[in-house]
């Protein structure tokens, strides 16, 4: 790669040597440009910068982008995009599989067109977590409290039952369970330790939703599993290692790469999109669609526009009570206030230095949040000293040092001389930060712990809308009674029915998560319990936590209350919530109550969490606890006790919230390096079940045609070795006739499976019953139901039908009938589609299937008045022609109903924003734009699409 670069690159000259711990390697250094501007440059516009001039070769990157990088401060402003070629790629599996499957049928394309498919592998690392599948459906068992771990606090927990005549106590095991721990004495029992409150297994959730999700996802594992072997430059992380973006901080993150003896800064994107989290470990990345991802695996680059960066300072030290949590919800309804959607955030001054590296993740975790493309610390000591912490080697560390000081990345944030030119500055004294939550269907929404009750009784005034439920006030103080366990309970609005200590956003934070047990150990000893009917749950975002929570004790207080480990994996956070329990179920629904989800995630909006809970609050683990003690949000903390200990003395929720400095001791004590190492040195072996699975070790993927998982799709099916001629579009016809801002949701197939929809009506035909369809998450390496999913969204208005639903007409019958059906229709008939769309087509959050399922549907071109960026891009990425009307013509203006035979002419020279001329079956015609915007593009449309173009150039020429 060294030989390449030095080859064609056309910024050689700054390439250098320097040494590091007796090595001789080699950089770009950018401060040999002697531009005085590169000072003045946004940390995170260096990282921008670098990979232009490391990448320059006058086809990807040309000399003149990195002169319009170097000139941010001017450019800025324009709208002028250009080219970035990440370090790595990372992927989770819903998304990931897509890829996969793609790699799969690349290497059978080129086995067949007479190339080696060995050839075919990611060319930049990849790396692919496993963190989507598993769910909650099982919480709490029976058997609360781990025997293995002995009570910190001494003496037996309420509800166990010792025997007469058992003193002291004898070495032994439990003899419940058979475990022990070598040198806790424990009393030799009939039935039960002092751990246990019944004679019963310990607790078994994360067994039994591990199970689940196997027997779930057999498939799509196998599939992944034979990728993990096959393919080169690619590590994929087993089911119940964690969730991808704490993977990715604890283990994954290089910070700097060195690659054939080059060192350059780690910068990935990813494709989920808190990707962002990495941000706050200096690394520079966002989220992707997955064409995009598969084109930097391909070693392509990916195309934007040249951001404004906010510079936001802080300043101040946190109050002893305020949590990371309250500082993320403040930042990130701050920062929507502001607005900083398409922008980038960079974190400077002096209260940068008093977070913690799992801090700042928090921050940089919520980015998609307060809609900043990406929230950047850069790198600097207290980066460093994390790498250590986590057990990175020292070598590595130096590498990392030297490089970002030979560069000036390296950042001293109490040095305001450091502190580069920015967009624009807005401040926050992190001392200002108070207890907070957000709520109760926005992440923005903050609402202070000591207004929660007011605010929720708003809410439950309020009309419908973001903050209210319109609840009338004669049905406002309902109640349901209910019987669970042979216990009597009662529902009433804002009862809390999910508290879920989930998500990456917290549980990379070992501050917030010890909080959390230090919290349980104290409500636990003073006698306070969370109600039964509560769905509790425990999801750490890597094995870590679960080490460092054992380790420090505080694992049984938090089963006590019914926090159990439920899995390793995103959960609750992304709607993995499970079912509640029926009783609980059937008085929601009694009552149409307004019942409420306590998570420590980062997304509430409405039906995402649970299709029961209106009402759901993002808050930091020790709230999530502190809300279940409640049992409810409308309640008011300073004035309202959670219960009484043994002794009738009320105990309230300042009297057991632990100290930031209690924490922190704690946290000094028990997260320590050896742990980071000892369970990342394991990280690709996998739990038992993974190990069991028998995976092909075939080089080329023996598909299955029973399958409905894992398909190869037809994107080769009909490619040569030779390039094609340049061809135009024959007598097509219109399958959708869309208005303005028609996003990538409304195309893309997402959620639940509908009974009715043709996806269904495929499964149901190859012998699933409609428990068994998943979602269409779940699918994505199927293209027979993506294709059938594509366009099904019941909100997509199609003026072909005139109401909203997933519906067309089939123009030559006029028969109206669903829009795959239609597409397969035309397709038996020999016919092309294209489809006319109004402003902002494709907009919203970039997706692969909402580019390769019109493709399915046998859609090859899209004429519109206006495109979202990225899906243009992945329209031209699947050989989808995207036109675009002249200034100042729509559709309306130039008189078409859609139901015209359409003609469009490509000159075989074809340039970047050329016109072409589209002919109407009625002898009308007009120009349109053709909206290939560089020679890449159109290399890739030529190719028919990017996948090509990469198979055609690993095949023998």
């Amino acid at each position: 790669m060294a030989s390449k670069v030095e080859e064609v690159n056309m910024f050689s000259r700054l390439k250098e040597t320097i040494r590091v711990d007796d090595e001789d390697v080699q950089y770009f250094n950018l401060l040999a440009l002697k531009d005085e501007r590169y000072g003045r440059l946004p940390f995170s516009v260096r990282v921008l910068l670098e990979s232009a001039i490391r990448n320059c070769d006058n086809f990807h990157i040309f000399e003149k982008d990195v002169e319009n990088i170097m000139n941010w401060q001017e450019n800025q402003n324009k709208g002028v995009e250009v080219p970035f070629k990440p370090s790595r790629v990372i992927l989770q599996d819903f998304t990931g599989v897509p890829a996969v499957v793609d790699f799969a049928a690349m290497r059978d394309a080129v086995k067949r067109l007479g190339g080696d498919p060995e050839t075919i592998n990611p060319v930049c690392p990849a790396d692919l977590v496993i963190d989507h599948s598993v769910q909650v459906d099982i919480s709490r068992r029976a058997c609360t409290i781990d025997p293995i771990t002995p009570n910190p606090g001494g003496g037996v927990l309420p509800g166990a039952q010792i025997p007469s005549g058992t003193q002291g106590g004898v070495l032994g095991p439990c003899q419940a369970c058979g475990r022990v721990k070598p040198g806790f004495r424990l009393p030799v029992l009939d039935q039960a330790c002092p751990f246990h409150q019944l004679p019963t297994d310990c607790s078994d959730a994360l067994q039994k939703n591990q199970e689940i999700e196997f027997q779930r996802n057999k498939e799509r594992f196998l599939f992944l599993k034979w990728g993990a072997k096959a393919l080169q430059n690619m590590l994929i992380v087993p089911p119940g290692s964690g969730i991808v973006h704490q993977v990715n901080l604890e283990y994954l993150g290089r910070v700097v790469f060195k690659s054939d003896g080059m060192m350059y800064p780690d910068s990935l994107v990813g494709t989920d999109s808190h990707t962002t989290m990495i941000n706050g470990l200096g690394i520079l990345g966002w989220g992707v669609g997955g064409i995009e991802a598969e084109a930097v695996m391909l070693n392509q680059c990916i195309s934007m526009v040249l951001p404004k960066v906010v510079g936001y300072k802080l300043s101040g030290k946190m109050d002893s009570l305020a949590t990371s949590t309250d500082v993320v919800l403040t930042i990130t309804k701050h920062l929507r206030q502001v607005g900083v959607v398409g922008k980038f955030v960079e974190f400077f001054g002096p209260g940068v230095a008093q977070l913690s590296i799992a801090d700042r993740a928090t921050i940089a975790n919520m980015c998609p949040e307060y809609g900043a493309t990406v929230g950047f610390f850069p790198v600097d000591d207290i980066s460093i000293t994390y790498l250590r912490q986590t057990g990175r080697d020292e070598k590595k560390i130096s590498y990392i040092e030297t490089y970002l000081k030979a560069n000036e990345m390296f950042r001293d944030f109490n040095n305001a001389d450091q502190d580069p030119v920015f967009s624009e500055i807005v401040e926050l004294d992190l001392s200002t930060v108070r207890s907070c939550i957000s709520g109760p269907k926005r992440p923005h929404d903050k609402i202070l712990v000591t207004d929660m009750k007011a605010d929720f009784q708003s809410c439950l005034d309020n009309k419908v809308s973001f903050k209210g439920f319109d609840i009338p006030q004669e049905v406002q103080g309902t109640m349901v009674p209910f019987q669970m366990e042979e216990e009597e309970y009662n529902l009433k609005h804002g009862s809390v029915v999910i508290a879920a200590i989930t998500s990456c956003t917290n549980t990379s934070n070992p501050s917030v998560m010890l909080g959390a047990g230090l919290l349980a150990k104290k409500a636990v000893e003073a006698g306070l319990m969370v109600p039964s009917y509560i769905k509790t749950s425990l999801s750490p975002g890597s094995g870590v936590v679960t080490y460092y929570l054992q380790e420090s004790g505080v694992i049984p207080y938090l089963e006590k209350l019914g926090f159990d480990i439920v899995g390793y994996g995103c959960m609750t956070c992304i709607g993995n919530s499970g079912p509640l329990p029926e009783p609980v179920s059937q008085a929601i629904e009694k009552g149409d109550l307004v019942a409420c989800g306590v998570l420590s995630g980062n997304r509430n909006f409405e039906g995402r969490i649970h299709p029961l809970t209106r009402a759901n609050y993002l808050a930091s683990p020790l709230l999530v606890i502190a809300y279940a003690l409640a049992g409810t949000v409308s309640f008011d903390f300073e004035s309202t006790p959670l219960g009484t200990n043994s002794e009738g003395k009320d105990i309230f929720l300042r009297d057991i919230w632990p100290s930031r400095s209690e924490i922190q001791e704690v946290e000094r004590q028990y997260v320590i390096p050896g742990m980071f190492k000892e369970v990342y040195a394991k990280i690709a072996k996998g739990n038992e079940s993974w190990s069991s699975l028998d995976a092909p070790e075939s080089m080329l993927y023996p598909w299955d045609s029973k399958s409905t998982y894992i398909q190869s799709p037809p994107f080769f099916a009909d490619m040569t070795k030779e390039l094609p001629p340049i061809t135009g579009i024959k007598e097509a016809h219109v399958l959708l006739n869309l208005g303005d801002s028609v996003t990538t949701d409304h195309i893309s197939p997402a959620g639940s499976i509908a009974r009715t929809s043709p996806a269904a009506r495929y499964l149901a035909s190859r012998g699933l019953t409609p428990r068994e369809f998943n979602s269409y998450g779940s699918r994505r390496g199927n293209d027979s139901v993506m294709a059938r999913g594509t366009f099904a969204n019941i909100r997509l208005v199609n003026k072909f039908v005139g109401k909203a639903g997933p519906k067309t007409v089939h123009i030559p019958s006029g028969t109206t009938m669903d829009i795959f059906d239609a597409a397969e229709r035309y397709k038996a008939e020999g016919r092309v589609l294209i489809i006319l769309a109004g402003k902002d087509y494709g907009s919203g959050s970039s997706r692969d299937w909402a580019a390769k399922g019109p493709w399915m549907q046998g859609v090859r071109a899209v004429i519109a008045e206006s495109y979202e960026r990225i899906h243009r891009s992945n329209l031209v990425g699947m050989g989808i022609i995207p036109l675009q009307y002249l200034e100042g013509q729509t559709a309306e203006s130039l008189g078409l109903t859609g139901k015209e035979k359409y003609c469009i002419e490509l000159p075989q020279d074809l340039k970047p924003g050329q016109k072409a001329t589209v002919k109407l079956d009625d002898g009308r015609s007009f120009e349109a734009t053709l909206r290939f915007d560089t020679d890449v593009e159109l290399t890739y449309f030529r190719h028919g699409g990017i996948l090509n173009y990469m198979i055609r150039q690993k095949l023998p020429k």
